[in-house]
């Protein structure tokens, strides 16, 4: 696994180093350096057991929505969007922790749940009142892209712990019906014009749908090979918005062209059969759920951004992870890698007496 983690951020270095016109600073030095530190954390909550992640299960939760609450009473605006809480030395967004924290309060309570109740609704209304109250604090930020991934997450634990295919089938029938209403009366006008740019870009080409035509030229500007390091002209002439952060694929694409993008989407392969093999390996419920949420988290990040960059789905604020400079995206990824090297720690050793293994 560490392999491909380690291409993703070195490439990423790379890519961020050319964002930044040739210079290290401010981008690629703060991504090495935030890996390093996030890194030891990862392997550092390897070595819990599966007892104390249990245990800590409800009480991550519980502080990360108390944070949320706080972003709504002293958050940081930036952008247009109140997301963050100051720290000092950050800009922390509460609402990337409530991804695996909502992965991990599912999975211990689908664990301690007895089996015999997972097709009824005692499995169903507790699990969906702990996603929607975190869901409806994002959306007040407001931030429809990571309460889609809040949703995604736990509804990959509760698909994954046995609850029954209708009641899935049904609620995608429900959503498709009351798509509309929630697309005119839910969103913020801005995310509905996203909706109608990401179906006709070409409309309004140097207004709302810049971001999604200079992403396309960057990327097919790119062929097969590149334009070559530190030459793409669509980031370094400033055509391209956040060739850093949600657009750093294309400002990829544009230099390394196809070949890039083949050892970028490779990497990410690689990574997600690894958490799947973690998943598959586990013959406890509670370390089966984890692992398959917590790759899961990872595979939206991964699945939105691209299609996103591409002009596949509507622009939102999801980064690619590994490779996009930002601290607080870049420590909810090795949260969730952090997790399946706890998860495939316990499938390689019997249990032992103790809160570590």
């Amino acid at each position: 696994m560490l392999f491909p983690l380690f291409v993703l951020i070195g490439f990423g270095a790379l890519v961020l180093f050319s964002a930044a016109a040739g210079s290290w600073e401010p981008y690629a030095s703060s991504h090495v350096i935030r890996f390093g530190v996030f890194l030891a954390m990862a392997f550092v909550l390897s070595r819990f057991s599966r007892e104390l992640a249990m245990f800590f299960a409800f009480p991550i939760y519980i502080v990360v929505l108390l944070m949320l609450v706080a972003v709504e009473a002293i958050g940081f605006v930036g952008g247009g969007s109140q997301r963050w809480l100051d720290l000092g030395f950050m800009q922390l967004q509460p609402s990337e922790l409530m991804k695996p924290a909502v992965v991990l309060m599912l999975a211990r309570f689908y664990a301690t749940l007895p089996i015999g109740m997972i097709p009824t609704w005692r499995a169903l209304i507790p699990a969906g009142a702990l996603i929607m109250t975190p869901v409806a604090l994002v959306l007040l930020q407001p931030d429809l892209g990571t309460s889609l991934a809040i949703v995604f997450g736990g509804a990959m634990v509760m698909f994954a712990a046995g609850l029954p295919m209708r009641w899935f089938l049904g609620a995608a029938v429900a959503a498709a019906v009351l798509a509309p209403l929630a697309f005119f009366f839910g969103l913020q006008p801005y995310q509905q014009q996203r909706v109608f740019t990401f179906l006709d870009p070409e409309s309004d080409p140097l207004g709302d749908g810049y971001h999604i035509t200079q992403s396309k030229i960057a990327i097919g500007s790119g062929g097969f090979s590149g334009k070559g390091f530190n030459a793409g002209s669509q980031s370094h002439l400033h055509y391209l918005p956040e060739p850093h952060t949600d657009f750093i694929f294309a400002t990829m694409a544009e230099e390394w062209g196809f070949v890039g993008g083949l050892v970028v989407i490779g990497a990410f392969a690689m990574i997600f059969r690894w958490g799947l093999s973690v998943a598959r390996a586990s013959s406890d419920r509670f370390a089966k759920l984890v692992a398959l949420g917590m790759t899961a988290t990872i595979f939206f990040y991964v699945a939105i951004n691209l299609m996103m960059v591409m002009g596949l789905a509507p622009v939102v604020g999801i980064p690619l992870p590994f490779m996009s400079h930002g601290g607080s995206s870049m420590l909810t990824n090795m949260i969730c890698i952090g997790s399946l090297m706890m998860v495939h720690r316990w499938n390689r050793k019997a249990p032992r007496t103790g809160l570590l293994r």
